[in-house]
Protein backbone atom coordinates (compact mmCIF):
# COMPACT_ATOMS: atom_id res chain seq x y z
CA UNK A 1 0.00 0.00 0.00
CA UNK A 2 2.51 2.95 -1.29
CA UNK A 3 1.61 6.16 0.07
CA UNK A 4 -0.51 5.23 2.99
CA UNK A 5 -1.25 7.76 5.29
CA UNK A 6 -2.60 7.66 8.85
CA UNK A 7 -5.98 8.91 9.69
CA UNK A 8 -6.35 10.12 13.16
CA UNK A 9 -9.45 11.72 15.00
CA UNK A 10 -9.06 15.48 16.56
CA UNK A 11 -11.41 16.59 18.96
CA UNK A 12 -13.78 14.18 17.80
CA UNK A 13 -15.29 15.95 14.91
CA UNK A 14 -12.46 17.04 12.62
CA UNK A 15 -9.85 14.66 10.83
CA UNK A 16 -6.62 15.22 9.68
CA UNK A 17 -4.36 13.24 7.67
CA UNK A 18 -0.60 13.05 9.51
CA UNK A 19 1.85 12.17 6.35
CA UNK A 20 6.06 12.48 6.66
CA UNK A 21 5.82 11.53 10.22
CA UNK A 22 3.66 8.76 10.59
CA UNK A 23 5.15 5.73 8.71
CA UNK A 24 3.55 2.79 6.41
CA UNK A 25 1.82 0.21 8.69
CA UNK A 26 2.57 -2.21 5.79
CA UNK A 27 6.55 -1.74 6.24
CA UNK A 28 6.43 -0.59 9.91
CA UNK A 29 4.80 -3.89 10.59
CA UNK A 30 8.03 -6.14 9.10
CA UNK A 31 10.39 -4.43 11.40
CA UNK A 32 11.24 -4.97 14.97
CA UNK A 33 10.71 -1.86 17.44
CA UNK A 34 12.15 -1.19 20.80
CA UNK A 35 11.23 -0.93 23.68
CA UNK A 36 11.06 -5.21 22.92
CA UNK A 37 8.88 -7.49 26.13
CA UNK A 38 11.11 -9.14 28.75
CA UNK A 39 10.56 -12.71 28.29
CA UNK A 40 12.74 -15.21 26.15
CA UNK A 41 11.56 -14.08 23.07
CA UNK A 42 11.84 -10.28 22.93
CA UNK A 43 8.49 -9.14 21.17
CA UNK A 44 8.55 -6.09 19.57
CA UNK A 45 6.50 -2.94 19.91
CA UNK A 46 3.85 -2.79 17.06
CA UNK A 47 2.03 0.42 18.20
CA UNK A 48 2.33 3.30 15.88
CA UNK A 49 2.49 6.78 17.98
CA UNK A 50 -0.29 8.42 19.64
CA UNK A 51 -0.60 11.41 16.88
CA UNK A 52 -0.39 8.38 13.90
CA UNK A 53 -2.71 6.54 15.53
CA UNK A 54 -5.89 6.48 13.20
CA UNK A 55 -8.34 5.97 16.36
CA UNK A 56 -7.81 6.70 19.44
CA UNK A 57 -10.05 4.89 22.44
CA UNK A 58 -9.41 6.17 26.27
CA UNK A 59 -11.62 2.86 27.05
CA UNK A 60 -9.36 0.89 25.04
CA UNK A 61 -6.43 2.55 26.63
CA UNK A 62 -7.50 1.65 29.98
CA UNK A 63 -8.17 -1.83 28.95
CA UNK A 64 -4.94 -2.42 27.65
CA UNK A 65 -3.39 -0.54 30.73
CA UNK A 66 -5.90 -2.68 33.35
CA UNK A 67 -4.69 -6.40 31.25
CA UNK A 68 -1.13 -5.51 32.28
CA UNK A 69 -1.69 -6.98 36.05
CA UNK A 70 -4.00 -10.12 34.78
CA UNK A 71 -1.56 -10.83 32.37
CA UNK A 72 1.29 -12.36 33.84
CA UNK A 73 3.63 -13.72 31.40
CA UNK A 74 5.22 -10.39 29.44
CA UNK A 75 5.30 -11.84 26.10
CA UNK A 76 1.81 -12.58 26.34
CA UNK A 77 0.98 -8.97 27.20
CA UNK A 78 2.89 -7.66 24.80
CA UNK A 79 1.31 -9.78 22.26
CA UNK A 80 -2.18 -8.35 23.68
CA UNK A 81 -0.61 -4.80 23.85
CA UNK A 82 0.29 -4.96 19.91
CA UNK A 83 -2.94 -6.84 19.04
CA UNK A 84 -5.94 -5.79 20.74
CA UNK A 85 -5.89 -2.30 19.30
CA UNK A 86 -4.53 -2.73 16.04
CA UNK A 87 -7.50 -2.14 14.00
CA UNK A 88 -8.15 1.37 15.91
CA UNK A 89 -4.51 2.14 15.59
CA UNK A 90 -3.82 1.27 11.74
CA UNK A 91 -7.07 0.57 9.86
CA UNK A 92 -9.53 3.21 10.72
CA UNK A 93 -9.00 4.64 6.89
CA UNK A 94 -11.51 7.35 6.64
CA UNK A 95 -14.41 8.34 9.11
CA UNK A 96 -17.18 10.75 8.00
CA UNK A 97 -21.04 11.49 6.93
CA UNK A 98 -23.07 10.60 4.37
CA UNK A 99 -22.91 13.39 1.43
CA UNK A 100 -26.60 13.23 1.15
CA UNK A 101 -27.18 13.17 5.33
CA UNK A 102 -25.09 15.04 7.58
CA UNK A 103 -26.62 12.29 10.30
CA UNK A 104 -25.68 9.15 8.83
CA UNK A 105 -22.20 8.01 10.36
CA UNK A 106 -20.00 5.94 8.05
CA UNK A 107 -16.48 4.10 8.69
CA UNK A 108 -14.25 2.73 6.31
CA UNK A 109 -12.22 0.29 8.20
CA UNK A 110 -9.77 -1.56 5.88
CA UNK A 111 -8.70 -5.26 6.34
CA UNK A 112 -5.04 -4.15 6.97
CA UNK A 113 -2.66 -4.79 4.41
CA UNK A 114 -5.33 -4.22 1.41
CA UNK A 115 -6.98 -1.10 1.07
CA UNK A 116 -10.42 -2.08 0.96
CA UNK A 117 -12.89 -2.81 3.10
CA UNK A 118 -14.51 -6.41 3.63
CA UNK A 119 -17.88 -6.78 5.30
CA UNK A 120 -16.69 -10.29 6.70
CA UNK A 121 -13.40 -8.13 8.12
CA UNK A 122 -14.98 -4.99 9.25
CA UNK A 123 -17.71 -6.68 10.95
CA UNK A 124 -15.20 -9.19 13.58
CA UNK A 125 -13.09 -5.96 13.69
CA UNK A 126 -15.45 -4.20 15.79
CA UNK A 127 -16.50 -7.51 17.27
CA UNK A 128 -13.16 -7.26 18.97
CA UNK A 129 -14.47 -4.21 21.13
CA UNK A 130 -18.36 -5.67 21.31
CA UNK A 131 -17.31 -5.69 25.25
CA UNK A 132 -16.15 -2.34 25.73
CA UNK A 133 -19.50 -1.14 23.55
CA UNK A 134 -22.47 0.71 24.98
CA UNK A 135 -25.01 3.63 24.03
CA UNK A 136 -22.72 6.59 23.44
CA UNK A 137 -24.22 9.10 21.09
CA UNK A 138 -20.57 10.86 20.95
CA UNK A 139 -18.58 10.84 17.56
CA UNK A 140 -15.18 9.98 19.30
CA UNK A 141 -16.82 6.75 20.95
CA UNK A 142 -16.84 2.87 19.68
CA UNK A 143 -20.18 3.40 19.46
CA UNK A 144 -19.84 5.64 16.55
CA UNK A 145 -17.14 3.17 14.81
CA UNK A 146 -20.16 1.11 14.74
CA UNK A 147 -22.73 2.67 13.76
CA UNK A 148 -20.12 4.04 10.60
CA UNK A 149 -19.46 0.63 10.27
CA UNK A 150 -22.90 -0.27 9.84
CA UNK A 151 -24.36 2.04 7.91
CA UNK A 152 -21.50 1.90 4.96
CA UNK A 153 -22.18 -1.93 4.93
CA UNK A 154 -25.80 -1.15 4.16
CA UNK A 155 -24.68 1.22 1.33
CA UNK A 156 -22.72 -1.28 -0.43
CA UNK A 157 -25.36 -4.03 0.00
CA UNK A 158 -27.61 -2.09 -1.68
CA UNK A 159 -25.31 -1.31 -4.28
CA UNK A 160 -23.84 -4.80 -4.73
CA UNK A 161 -25.36 -7.50 -2.57
CA UNK A 162 -23.52 -10.53 -4.32
CA UNK A 163 -19.83 -8.61 -3.41
CA UNK A 164 -16.95 -9.07 -0.59
CA UNK A 165 -14.99 -6.09 -0.42
CA UNK A 166 -15.72 -2.86 -1.51
CA UNK A 167 -13.41 0.32 -2.58
CA UNK A 168 -13.25 3.84 -0.36
CA UNK A 169 -16.64 6.21 -0.36
CA UNK A 170 -16.73 9.13 -2.81
CA UNK A 171 -16.96 10.87 0.57
CA UNK A 172 -14.10 10.30 1.96
CA UNK A 173 -11.77 11.77 -0.76
CA UNK A 174 -9.94 8.69 -1.38
CA UNK A 175 -8.69 6.95 -4.52
CA UNK A 176 -10.09 3.80 -5.59
CA UNK A 177 -7.60 0.60 -5.55
CA UNK A 178 -6.98 -1.86 -8.56
CA UNK A 179 -7.54 -5.29 -7.45
CA UNK A 180 -6.83 -7.46 -10.84
CA UNK A 181 -4.98 -6.06 -14.07
CA UNK A 182 -7.33 -8.21 -15.47
CA UNK A 183 -11.05 -7.34 -14.70
CA UNK A 184 -13.13 -10.19 -13.08
CA UNK A 185 -16.10 -11.63 -15.25
CA UNK A 186 -19.21 -11.69 -13.50
CA UNK A 187 -23.14 -11.11 -13.08
CA UNK A 188 -25.15 -9.48 -11.71
CA UNK A 189 -22.06 -6.30 -12.96
CA UNK A 190 -20.77 -3.69 -10.56
CA UNK A 191 -18.66 -1.02 -10.94
CA UNK A 192 -14.60 -1.27 -10.03
CA UNK A 193 -15.24 2.46 -8.27
CA UNK A 194 -17.76 0.55 -5.40
CA UNK A 195 -16.37 -2.40 -5.43
CA UNK A 196 -12.82 -3.87 -4.91
CA UNK A 197 -13.75 -7.41 -5.07
CA UNK A 198 -17.04 -9.68 -6.14
CA UNK A 199 -16.73 -12.69 -4.65
CA UNK A 200 -20.13 -13.81 -3.39
CA UNK A 201 -20.09 -15.07 -0.20
CA UNK A 202 -22.74 -15.69 2.23
CA UNK A 203 -21.09 -15.01 5.25
CA UNK A 204 -20.81 -11.26 4.08
CA UNK A 205 -24.00 -11.01 4.40
CA UNK A 206 -24.40 -12.46 7.70
CA UNK A 207 -21.49 -10.21 8.94
CA UNK A 208 -23.85 -7.51 8.44
CA UNK A 209 -26.25 -9.23 10.57
CA UNK A 210 -23.90 -10.46 13.07
CA UNK A 211 -22.75 -6.20 13.69
CA UNK A 212 -26.46 -5.55 13.26
CA UNK A 213 -26.90 -7.67 16.09
CA UNK A 214 -23.79 -7.26 18.49
CA UNK A 215 -24.98 -3.00 18.42
CA UNK A 216 -28.32 -3.41 18.93
CA UNK A 217 -28.15 -5.83 22.23
CA UNK A 218 -25.32 -3.67 23.57
CA UNK A 219 -26.76 -0.23 23.09
CA UNK A 220 -30.61 -0.96 22.86
CA UNK A 221 -30.43 1.76 20.41
CA UNK A 222 -33.66 0.96 18.18
CA UNK A 223 -33.19 4.67 16.60
CA UNK A 224 -30.43 4.13 14.76
CA UNK A 225 -32.10 1.28 12.98
CA UNK A 226 -35.03 2.77 11.91
CA UNK A 227 -32.86 5.89 10.20
CA UNK A 228 -30.92 5.58 7.14
CA UNK A 229 -30.57 2.17 5.05
CA UNK A 230 -30.80 -0.38 7.59
CA UNK A 231 -34.00 -1.76 6.87
CA UNK A 232 -34.00 -1.57 3.04
CA UNK A 233 -30.34 -3.50 3.57
CA UNK A 234 -32.45 -6.20 5.15
CA UNK A 235 -34.45 -6.67 1.87
CA UNK A 236 -32.09 -6.89 -0.20
CA UNK A 237 -29.89 -9.39 1.84
CA UNK A 238 -33.46 -11.04 2.22
CA UNK A 239 -33.93 -10.73 -1.58
CA UNK A 240 -30.24 -12.35 -2.70
CA UNK A 241 -30.12 -15.22 -0.59
CA UNK A 242 -34.08 -16.24 -1.36
CA UNK A 243 -32.66 -16.29 -5.09
CA UNK A 244 -29.75 -18.17 -4.01
CA UNK A 245 -31.95 -21.13 -2.94
CA UNK A 246 -32.17 -22.28 -6.70
CA UNK A 247 -30.42 -25.45 -7.76
CA UNK A 248 -28.76 -25.93 -10.78
CA UNK A 249 -31.91 -27.93 -12.68
CA UNK A 250 -34.98 -27.07 -12.72
CA UNK A 251 -38.06 -29.98 -12.08
CA UNK A 252 -38.23 -30.78 -15.36
CA UNK A 253 -34.77 -30.85 -16.32
CA UNK A 254 -33.80 -27.61 -18.01
CA UNK A 255 -30.93 -25.58 -16.56
CA UNK A 256 -32.09 -22.91 -14.59
CA UNK A 257 -30.68 -19.26 -14.51
CA UNK A 258 -28.27 -18.87 -11.76
CA UNK A 259 -28.18 -15.12 -10.38
CA UNK A 260 -24.76 -14.97 -9.87
CA UNK A 261 -21.44 -16.03 -11.81
CA UNK A 262 -17.62 -15.41 -11.34
CA UNK A 263 -14.91 -15.93 -13.46
CA UNK A 264 -11.22 -14.71 -13.00
CA UNK A 265 -8.30 -15.42 -15.32
CA UNK A 266 -6.40 -17.51 -12.86
CA UNK A 267 -3.77 -20.21 -12.13
CA UNK A 268 -5.16 -20.82 -8.99
CA UNK A 269 -8.22 -23.12 -9.02
CA UNK A 270 -9.56 -22.11 -6.05
CA UNK A 271 -9.49 -17.79 -7.71
CA UNK A 272 -12.78 -18.91 -10.01
CA UNK A 273 -15.87 -21.08 -10.88
CA UNK A 274 -16.10 -23.73 -13.27
CA UNK A 275 -18.63 -24.35 -15.78
CA UNK A 276 -18.48 -20.84 -17.11
CA UNK A 277 -18.86 -19.37 -13.59
CA UNK A 278 -21.71 -21.25 -12.24
CA UNK A 279 -19.54 -23.96 -9.91
CA UNK A 280 -20.69 -27.55 -9.75
CA UNK A 281 -23.96 -28.57 -9.60
CA UNK A 282 -26.39 -28.25 -6.43
CA UNK A 283 -29.56 -29.73 -5.93
CA UNK A 284 -33.16 -28.07 -5.91
CA UNK A 285 -34.88 -27.29 -2.60
CA UNK A 286 -32.38 -28.09 -0.11
CA UNK A 287 -33.43 -25.31 2.00
CA UNK A 288 -29.79 -24.34 1.98
CA UNK A 289 -28.54 -20.52 0.46
CA UNK A 290 -25.73 -21.05 -1.68
CA UNK A 291 -22.55 -19.62 -1.51
CA UNK A 292 -19.75 -19.02 -4.13
CA UNK A 293 -16.90 -19.00 -2.13
CA UNK A 294 -15.40 -19.32 1.37
CA UNK A 295 -14.83 -16.48 3.83
CA UNK A 296 -10.95 -17.27 3.25
CA UNK A 297 -12.36 -16.28 -0.28
CA UNK A 298 -11.44 -19.64 -2.01
CA UNK A 299 -14.01 -20.77 -3.85
CA UNK A 300 -16.44 -23.38 -2.45
CA UNK A 301 -16.18 -27.27 -4.13
CA UNK A 302 -19.84 -27.54 -3.11
CA UNK A 303 -21.74 -24.53 -3.05
CA UNK A 304 -24.04 -25.49 -0.14
CA UNK A 305 -21.59 -24.22 2.45
CA UNK A 306 -22.08 -25.20 5.90
CA UNK A 307 -20.62 -23.19 8.05
CA UNK A 308 -22.07 -20.04 6.48
CA UNK A 309 -25.85 -21.09 6.17
CA UNK A 310 -24.90 -21.79 10.03
CA UNK A 311 -24.12 -18.26 10.64
CA UNK A 312 -26.50 -16.42 8.11
CA UNK A 313 -29.42 -18.60 9.97
CA UNK A 314 -27.83 -17.30 13.38
CA UNK A 315 -27.85 -13.99 12.61
CA UNK A 316 -30.85 -13.65 10.59
CA UNK A 317 -32.59 -14.91 13.57
CA UNK A 318 -31.65 -12.43 15.94
CA UNK A 319 -31.73 -9.55 13.79
CA UNK A 320 -35.04 -10.46 13.41
CA UNK A 321 -35.40 -9.24 16.88
CA UNK A 322 -34.16 -5.76 15.38
CA UNK A 323 -36.83 -5.13 12.98
CA UNK A 324 -39.70 -6.67 15.33
CA UNK A 325 -38.33 -3.67 17.40
CA UNK A 326 -38.44 -1.32 14.81
CA UNK A 327 -42.44 -1.79 15.18
CA UNK A 328 -44.07 -0.83 11.45
CA UNK A 329 -41.85 -3.83 10.45
CA UNK A 330 -43.66 -6.99 11.70
CA UNK A 331 -44.01 -8.89 8.72
CA UNK A 332 -40.34 -8.82 7.57
CA UNK A 333 -39.34 -9.59 11.10
CA UNK A 334 -41.32 -12.70 10.95
CA UNK A 335 -40.38 -13.49 7.45
CA UNK A 336 -36.48 -13.59 8.54
CA UNK A 337 -37.03 -15.14 11.59
CA UNK A 338 -39.37 -18.55 9.67
CA UNK A 339 -36.17 -18.26 6.93
CA UNK A 340 -34.14 -18.41 9.39
CA UNK A 341 -35.85 -21.67 11.16
CA UNK A 342 -36.10 -23.02 7.51
CA UNK A 343 -32.15 -22.81 6.85
CA UNK A 344 -31.40 -24.50 10.41
CA UNK A 345 -33.55 -27.26 9.16
CA UNK A 346 -32.14 -27.80 6.33
CA UNK A 347 -28.58 -27.86 7.91
CA UNK A 348 -29.82 -30.75 10.30
CA UNK A 349 -31.36 -32.84 6.88
CA UNK A 350 -28.65 -32.18 4.50
CA UNK A 351 -25.41 -31.21 6.73
CA UNK A 352 -24.67 -33.92 9.08
CA UNK A 353 -22.99 -37.08 7.87
CA UNK A 354 -21.59 -40.38 9.37
CA UNK A 355 -17.72 -40.52 9.84
CA UNK A 356 -16.95 -44.18 10.67
CA UNK A 357 -14.38 -43.08 13.48
CA UNK A 358 -16.16 -40.25 14.70
CA UNK A 359 -19.66 -40.74 14.24
CA UNK A 360 -22.44 -37.66 13.52
CA UNK A 361 -20.44 -35.08 12.66
CA UNK A 362 -21.09 -31.72 10.40
CA UNK A 363 -19.89 -31.25 6.77
CA UNK A 364 -17.95 -28.52 5.82
CA UNK A 365 -19.89 -28.52 1.96
CA UNK A 366 -22.66 -30.32 0.53
CA UNK A 367 -24.25 -30.18 -2.98
CA UNK A 368 -27.87 -31.95 -2.06
CA UNK A 369 -26.96 -34.95 -3.97
CA UNK A 370 -25.34 -36.88 -1.28
CA UNK A 371 -21.86 -35.47 -1.88
CA UNK A 372 -19.78 -33.66 0.78
CA UNK A 373 -16.59 -32.38 1.25
CA UNK A 374 -14.65 -33.65 4.70
CA UNK A 375 -12.60 -31.07 5.84
CA UNK A 376 -12.64 -27.49 7.85
CA UNK A 377 -10.84 -24.56 7.04
CA UNK A 378 -9.35 -21.46 9.31
CA UNK A 379 -11.43 -18.87 8.17
CA UNK A 380 -14.73 -18.49 10.27
CA UNK A 381 -17.23 -19.13 9.94
CA UNK A 382 -15.67 -22.70 10.07
CA UNK A 383 -17.01 -26.07 11.34
CA UNK A 384 -14.65 -25.14 14.77
CA UNK A 385 -16.35 -22.09 15.19
CA UNK A 386 -19.98 -22.92 14.99
CA UNK A 387 -20.40 -22.09 19.30
CA UNK A 388 -18.42 -18.86 18.53
CA UNK A 389 -20.92 -17.55 15.72
CA UNK A 390 -23.85 -18.70 18.49
CA UNK A 391 -25.13 -21.37 16.15
CA UNK A 392 -25.16 -24.33 18.82
CA UNK A 393 -23.24 -24.84 22.24
CA UNK A 394 -20.14 -26.08 23.02
CA UNK A 395 -21.37 -29.14 24.46
CA UNK A 396 -23.47 -30.43 21.25
CA UNK A 397 -22.38 -33.86 21.06
CA UNK A 398 -22.83 -33.52 17.56
CA UNK A 399 -20.19 -30.23 17.21
CA UNK A 400 -18.45 -32.42 19.91
CA UNK A 401 -17.72 -35.00 16.89
CA UNK A 402 -17.07 -32.57 14.55
CA UNK A 403 -14.26 -30.66 16.50
CA UNK A 404 -12.40 -33.88 17.11
CA UNK A 405 -12.88 -34.51 13.61
CA UNK A 406 -11.58 -31.21 12.27
CA UNK A 407 -8.40 -31.02 15.17
CA UNK A 408 -7.18 -34.22 14.19
CA UNK A 409 -4.92 -35.65 11.10
CA UNK A 410 -8.03 -37.01 9.64
CA UNK A 411 -8.84 -33.63 8.76
CA UNK A 412 -6.85 -32.69 5.29
CA UNK A 413 -6.12 -29.28 6.41
CA UNK A 414 -5.20 -29.65 10.15
CA UNK A 415 -1.49 -28.25 9.83
CA UNK A 416 0.97 -29.84 12.15
CA UNK A 417 4.40 -29.49 13.46
CA UNK A 418 6.94 -28.32 15.93
CA UNK A 419 6.17 -24.71 15.71
CA UNK A 420 2.57 -24.36 15.47
CA UNK A 421 -0.34 -27.28 15.01
CA UNK A 422 -3.72 -25.61 13.66
CA UNK A 423 -6.05 -25.25 10.55
CA UNK A 424 -4.93 -23.84 7.55
CA UNK A 425 -6.77 -23.61 4.31
CA UNK A 426 -5.53 -24.00 0.53
CA UNK A 427 -5.83 -20.21 0.77
CA UNK A 428 -2.14 -20.12 2.28
CA UNK A 429 -1.66 -23.85 1.38
CA UNK A 430 -0.06 -26.91 2.42
CA UNK A 431 2.05 -26.70 5.81
CA UNK A 432 0.52 -23.11 6.54
CA UNK A 433 -1.28 -23.07 10.20
CA UNK A 434 -3.55 -20.32 11.23
CA UNK A 435 -3.54 -18.56 14.06
CA UNK A 436 -7.03 -17.10 13.86
CA UNK A 437 -8.12 -21.01 14.08
CA UNK A 438 -5.86 -21.81 17.24
CA UNK A 439 -7.42 -18.73 18.91
CA UNK A 440 -11.39 -20.29 17.71
CA UNK A 441 -10.13 -23.73 19.17
CA UNK A 442 -8.95 -21.54 22.52
CA UNK A 443 -12.74 -19.86 22.43
CA UNK A 444 -14.74 -23.09 22.26
CA UNK A 445 -13.01 -25.49 25.47
CA UNK A 446 -12.18 -24.99 28.88
CA UNK A 447 -9.68 -27.72 28.74
CA UNK A 448 -7.23 -25.43 30.69
CA UNK A 449 -4.04 -28.17 29.36
CA UNK A 450 -5.43 -27.42 25.63
CA UNK A 451 -5.70 -23.38 26.35
CA UNK A 452 -2.09 -23.25 27.47
CA UNK A 453 -0.42 -24.94 25.01
CA UNK A 454 -2.57 -23.16 22.07
CA UNK A 455 -1.78 -20.05 23.55
CA UNK A 456 2.24 -21.34 24.24
CA UNK A 457 2.27 -22.18 20.46
CA UNK A 458 0.74 -18.46 19.30
CA UNK A 459 3.13 -16.37 21.86
CA UNK A 460 6.32 -18.35 20.63
CA UNK A 461 5.40 -18.58 16.77
CA UNK A 462 5.37 -14.35 15.55
CA UNK A 463 9.02 -14.39 14.56
CA UNK A 464 9.67 -11.71 17.08
CA UNK A 465 7.46 -9.27 15.58
CA UNK A 466 4.84 -9.60 18.14
CA UNK A 467 1.33 -9.64 15.71
CA UNK A 468 -0.91 -12.30 14.69
CA UNK A 469 -0.16 -13.29 11.41
CA UNK A 470 -2.67 -14.98 8.56
CA UNK A 471 -0.46 -17.94 8.86
CA UNK A 472 2.67 -20.00 9.77
CA UNK A 473 4.56 -22.37 8.43
CA UNK A 474 4.39 -25.04 11.11
CA UNK A 475 8.13 -26.28 11.10
CA UNK A 476 9.37 -22.40 10.58
CA UNK A 477 8.23 -19.58 12.23
CA UNK A 478 9.91 -17.28 9.54
CA UNK A 479 7.82 -17.84 7.06
CA UNK A 480 4.58 -16.42 7.57
CA UNK A 481 1.92 -14.83 5.61
CA UNK A 482 0.36 -11.00 6.13
CA UNK A 483 2.06 -8.52 8.03
CA UNK A 484 -0.63 -6.81 8.56
CA UNK A 485 -4.03 -8.68 9.32
CA UNK A 486 -5.87 -6.66 11.56
CA UNK A 487 -8.93 -8.72 12.15
CA UNK A 488 -6.93 -11.95 13.40
CA UNK A 489 -5.30 -9.27 15.78
CA UNK A 490 -8.37 -7.95 17.31
CA UNK A 491 -9.91 -11.81 17.61
CA UNK A 492 -6.73 -12.42 19.72
CA UNK A 493 -7.31 -9.22 22.11
CA UNK A 494 -11.08 -10.53 21.94
CA UNK A 495 -9.85 -14.16 23.06
CA UNK A 496 -7.53 -12.49 26.11
CA UNK A 497 -10.68 -9.96 27.62
CA UNK A 498 -12.71 -13.70 27.09
CA UNK A 499 -10.29 -15.59 29.43
CA UNK A 500 -9.97 -13.06 31.91
CA UNK A 501 -13.57 -13.96 32.60
CA UNK A 502 -13.62 -17.46 31.68
CA UNK A 503 -10.03 -18.85 32.66
CA UNK A 504 -8.41 -16.49 34.57
CA UNK A 505 -5.46 -19.09 35.28
CA UNK A 506 -4.39 -19.00 31.82
CA UNK A 507 -3.69 -15.48 31.91
CA UNK A 508 -1.62 -16.22 35.02
CA UNK A 509 0.72 -18.98 33.79
CA UNK A 510 3.92 -18.77 32.31
CA UNK A 511 4.31 -19.26 28.58
CA UNK A 512 8.47 -19.04 28.94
Amino acid sequence: MKGFSFVVLVAAVAVVTVEAQCPDYSTFSQQRHEPFSTGKYQLSYMRPEPACRTFNSSIVEDTITNMKSVIKDPDLYRLFENSFPNSLDTAVRWKGFAANNSKEELTFLITGDINAMWLRDSANQMQSYLTLLKADSSYDSIASLYRGVINLQARYINEAPHCNSFQPPLESGLAPTQNQEKPDVFTPAAPTETVFECKYELDSLAAFLEISTNYYEATNDIEFFQNFQWVDAIKTVIATTEALLIGTYSSNGSVNEIPYTWMRETTSATETLDNSGRGNPVQDGTGLVRSAFRPSDDSTIYQLFIPANMMFSRYLDSASNIMAAIGSQRNLANHMYNFAGRIRDAITKYGIVNDPTYGQVYAFEVDGYGSANRMDDANIPSLLSAPFVGYLNVSDPIYQNTRKYVLSKDNPYFMRGPVINAIGGPHAGFGQAWPMASIIRIFTTDDSHEIESTLKEIVSSTDGLGLIHESINTFNQSQWTRQWFSWANGLFGQCLLDLKTRKPSALSASYQ
